[in-house]
């Protein structure tokens, strides 16, 4: 029973060494994980200031630290290409991207591909950062590879930065290096990819002393120093304060050299807006010169229009005044052909009913300019053809005329 009871006790402490182990394991990943992203955080936020003073290129220590994190972020936990054989080789974050990214439009994956001095996957991802960050679309790209959560889990581990929440904090901050312009020369040592990427924790290190302390840091330094060997020795405490202010100077001088730019920016720009304004004013003129236009076209339109409808109008009043008088020239010729003279009386009393209408009806001008004179009508030659005295003889007149006597 001892020995079982001290089986037992071996075996809970053999499990509880394991849950611990697991329990150090997560924790020494989420403490990699929140490093990473905090020194990216760091990183994004120097390269921003740097490039108000400078521009960012390849010989720029914070571009340098910031794209060997960015490749330690990208390689967090990253799995390797298992072989034929069952072996796993490892392989680089390029794997990852090339795969990831085929959706981005316009994207410059086959353009690293077809690179002919970038040979290796390390350096082809690296020669994909800077192109990236040139094109402004490095947030895009890293963005788009996260949405493929499929592939992301088929290259990476569990635990790993890109599939944990930290994955969001990272396309987002590194949306503010799309207002830096970038420089680069993809054919520099940075594409070398025999050496793996490695982080400078200096320049975001910073150490304030406690209020509590006795002594103030020289002294510390100093005793340190004292008693340590000679390569010990403090002899770099003096530089530093004067780096300091040569740093200072120098800053000094980029804030005043940027600020004659400025000046210089601001004084083109207020001529180039001078121009404009006189531009935009010759416009509003120029607009208000064609809508006067405009509106006088309108309205000679429209008056023209009202003249063309009242000649319309009168044209068909003289054009139906016209038809009648043909009929009743028409029907003064049959019935004095038809009855003979014996009616002639009665055709005489239509053709002075004609004559009349002819005479109270004038012509008018619209008439005569658009339908011709009154004289070209047939059926007017037929009117005046009556007024002969041939036609207009009467066997009564002739027989009371004084002047006369019967045979």
């Amino acid at each position: 029973m001892a020995s079982l009871s001290l089986g037992g006790l071996s075996v809970n402490r053999g499990g509880g060494g394991s849950s611990c182990k697991k329990s150090l394991n997560a924790r020494n990943a989420a403490v990699e994980r929140r490093n990473l992203i905090t020194v990216c955080r760091f990183s994004v936020k120097t390269l921003i200031d740097r490039s108000c003073f400078e521009t960012i290129d390849d010989s720029s220590p914070e571009f340098n630290n910031f794209a060997a994190i960015l490749e330690q972020i990208l390689s967090h936990r990253l799995k390797g290409q298992v072989t034929w054989f069952g072996y796993e080789s490892p392989r680089s974050f390029w794997d990852y991207i090339r795969v990831a990214c085929r959706k981005v439009s316009q994207n410059c994956i086959c353009s690293i591909e077809n690179m002919e001095n970038v040979s290796s996957s390390r350096a082809k991802g690296r020669a994909w950062i800077r192109v990236a960050l040139m094109e402004k679309h490095l947030s895009e790209y890293i963005s788009t590879a996260l949405r493929d959560f499929k592939t992301t889990r088929r290259f990476y581990e569990d635990g790993a930065i890109v599939l944990g929440e930290e994955a969001n904090m990272l396309a987002g901050m590194l949306l503010g290096l799309n207002a830096i312009d970038f420089s680069f020369c993809l054919k520099g040592e940075g594409l070398d990819g025999n050496f793996p990427a490695v982080i400078d924790y200096t320049p975001y290190l910073k150490f304030t002393q406690s209020s509590d302390s006795i002594s103030s840091d020289e002294e510390e330094l100093r005793t340190l120093g004292s008693s340590g060997s000679e390569s010990s020795t403090p002899e770099n405490i003096g530089p530093p304060f004067i780096m300091d202010e040569n740093s200072w100077f120098n800053k000094c001088k980029r804030v005043k050299q940027k600020y004659q730019l400025t000046l210089e920016q601001k004084g083109y720009l207020e001529e180039l807006l001078r121009l404009r304004e006189n531009q935009l004013a010759e416009s509003v003129s120029q607009n208000k010169l064609l809508l006067q236009r405009i509106e006088d076209s309108d309205l000679t339109h429209k008056l023209e229009k009202e003249q063309l409808e009242y000649i319309i109008v009168e044209l068909q009043d003289q054009l139906k005044s016209f038809q009648s008088l043909d009929q009743l020239s028409a029907e003064v010729s049959l019935s004095q052909t038809s009855l003979g003279p014996a009616h002639s009386q009665d055709g005489e009393g239509k053709q002075d009913m004609l004559n009349l209408l002819s005479e109270g009806k004038e012509d008018t001008p619209s008439l005569l300019g658009l339908c011709g004179s009154l004289t070209s009508v047939a059926s007017y030659k037929s009117l005046t053809s009556l007024k002969s005295s041939d036609y207009l003889a009467s066997p009564t007149t002739e027989m009371t005329s004084p002047g006369l006597t019967p045979s």
